[in-house]
């Protein structure tokens, strides 16, 4: 028996326009009583005029839409059952000259005006054939993500450009750009991309470090640039550029992360944040109890702060590699319980990571963010004036004292939120700007009309969603690497390294015992009291594996452990991170799919 049908091209069971051996598969699903899919068949014909001359396949798939009633029903049968005569092109082409609103009479007319066997006809427009295939059409659009017409598919890729001929032609002829397009695209949404790089990234520095290029990574590293204007004078080292400038930027997209759940997310309702805000908190304590406890009356104790930490992006990685061994429920508790530790990492390394105190630096950042609030509360809506007075509130909060990312924590709290916006009146106005231009389609758009349904669509999301959408590639695939790279670069031959020294085996305990203990004993304590309801889909396991996933620490970890330790201790945290992330990472793995098989 043949398996369920998929997005891609199949030309054993699709009802098919053009040669089916083209070296181009579409896919296109249609509801006849859909005014955009008949649009995009205007389109299409404009930019095929007959596939074979494209070197393209059509495959065309019915997906009627059951609040239209019988109409769009009736039409994809007709569809079907012409093509058991071998008329499904013409039926297809007769279905669309008509008004959408059909019947079993109307369809049949067609079938007697195409000189089809009618009586056939009206047997194989409901016989159980007919039936099955429209169900294995409709199950194909469930698997591929489709929940209404028009969609297209090219190659086994949901089409997303626009609906015009040149680019229908660029994605159906693929030139070098638009391959290199796709793959980078493809790339950038693989969630497990951006730990990827981190890997490669943290690898790199390594093999510099330990194959000879160690003195010049050293030397590049701490070479001072900055701004000179007469006397006055601003350097700072090019990992300090990195750690405290860039990473600011970082901490800007936590910042707006965590605002985002916290006013419209898992954390805005107490009853869903419940778990993951106490998983959190039992993550943060017992790792820093356990370092406290080995480090105790040691020089190394104020390191307590680096086995909190969580690196996000390779925890939900590698929950994505991990697919769907991994229940939905668990993702979305991870992640909030992640968000909710990068708040606790954020207050300690505010509160506890600073350099000395500046009393007048301190006043002009505090004024500068009052003027930021003061912007937010007069509904400034724009991103500009927001990014600029960070800069000044960065080098204001940097030569206070305190750790200067905090000030992209500070910008994602003041800039301002937006209720809702009414999606119907932004559709009814995009709709009436570009009807108005289409009544003279050879004229070019007009500048107001494009600036009109930019603002449109700006509105339909708050300033902190395009700000993080603008910076979020820039942010894991260009900082974060960059901070892998110049952090990571121990030499490890011929080092001194020992995983009992106290800093070393404080944040090694913290991370691979201390997270997932702290996590599950809070979250049963919490499950047991009524507290908090763990999903019906989590087993115990599975939060045992997920604390043990939280325990790859690396960015943020290594963050804290800059600004607690330098020189050789640095060293060595750093390495006991590494070791620690590592062993969490396999370990979670492996709980979490040994979890999977016995659900």
């Amino acid at each position: 028996m043949a398996g369920p049908l998929t997005p891609a091209f199949d030309p054993d069971r699709d009802l098919t326009i053009g040669a089916a051996e083209g070296r181009a598969k579409l896919v296109w699903f249609v509801d006849f009583t859909d005014p955009l899919t008949r649009r995009m068949r205007d389109v299409l014909q404009q930019t095929a005029r007959g596939f074979g001359a494209r070197n393209a396949a059509l495959a065309v798939r019915y997906l009627p839409d059951p609040s239209f009633g019988e109409s769009s029903d009736v039409a994809a049968r007709a569809a079907i059952a012409a093509q058991a005569q071998g008329a499904h092109l013409a039926m297809f082409q007769a279905l669309f000259s008509r008004p959408p609103r059909y019947t079993e009479g109307l369809v049949v007319a067609l079938a007697e005006a195409l000189e089809l066997d009618t009586d056939r006809f009206r047997a194989d427009l409901w016989s159980e054939a007919t039936t099955q295939q429209l169900d294995q059409h409709r199950a194909s659009a469930l698997s591929a993500g489709v929940e209404q017409t028009p969609a297209l598919f090219i190659d086994g890729r949901e089409y997303e450009g626009a609906w015009d001929e040149a680019s229908l032609v660029d994605a159906i002829e693929k030139p070098i750009a638009v391959r290199l397009h796709m793959a980078t695209q493809e790339f950038f949404r693989w969630a497990a991309a951006a730990g990827l790089v981190l890997v490669l990234a943290t690898l790199a520095a390594l093999f510099v470090a330990n194959a000879g290029g160690h003195d010049w990574y050293e030397h590049l590293r701490h070479t001072k640039m900055g701004l000179v204007a007469a006397d006055w004078a601003f350097k700072l080292p090019f990992e300090a550029w990195i750690n405290d400038a860039l990473m600011a930027l970082f901490f800007l997209l936590v910042g707006i992360e965590i605002k985002r759940e916290m006013v419209d997310g898992e954390l805005s309702d107490m009853s869903s944040a419940a778990l993951p805000i106490i998983g959190a908190l039992g993550g943060m304590i017992v790792p820093a109890a356990i370092y406290v406890a080995i480090n105790w009356g040691t020089p190394t104790q104020h390191g307590w702060g680096i086995p909190m930490a969580t690196d996000i992006a390779f925890t939900l990685g590698i929950m994505a590699l991990l697919g769907d061994r991994v229940p939905t429920s668990l993702k979305i508790f991870v992640s909030a319980l992640a968000i909710a530790d990068d708040l606790g990492a954020i207050l300690v390394i505010a509160a506890f990571y600073g350099h000395g105190f500046h009393m007048d630096a301190f006043g002009a950042a505090v004024f500068v963010f009052v003027l930021m609030m003061t912007l937010n509360r007069s509904r400034i809506y724009s991103r500009i004036p927001y990014l600029v007075l960070m800069v000044f509130l960065w080098f204001f909060i940097h030569e206070s004292g305190l750790h200067a990312t905090l000030a992209g924590v500070l910008t994602a709290a003041a800039i301002p939120s937006r209720r809702r916006a009414n999606i119907e009146g932004i559709a009814a106005q995009a709709s009436a700007l570009l009807e108005a231009e289409a009544r003279d389609p050879e004229k070019p758009i007009a500048h107001g009309t494009l600036a009109r349904l930019q603002t449109a669509i700006y509105r339909l999301r708050d300033p902190g969603f395009h700000l993080q959408h603008a910076l979020e590639n820039w942010s894991n695939f260009l900082i974060l690497p960059l901070f892998a790279f110049f952090n990571t670069g121990i030499v490890i031959l011929g080092s001194s390294f020992s995983p009992f020294a106290p800093e070393a085996l404080g944040v090694m305990a913290g991370l691979v015992i201390g997270k997932p203990l702290g996590i599950f004993v809070f979250v049963f304590i919490a499950v047991q009291l009524g507290l908090a309801r763990l999903s019906p889909e989590i087993n115990w396991a599975q939060i045992i594996g997920a604390g043990l996933l939280a325990g790859v620490g690396f960015t943020m970890s290594i963050f804290i452990g800059s600004a607690s330790f330098e020189g050789a201790q640095l060293d060595s945290v750093k390495l006991a991170i590494l070791l620690a992330s590592t062993v969490a990472a396999i370990a979670g793995s492996l709980v979490l799919m040994a979890a999977a098989r016995r659900g």
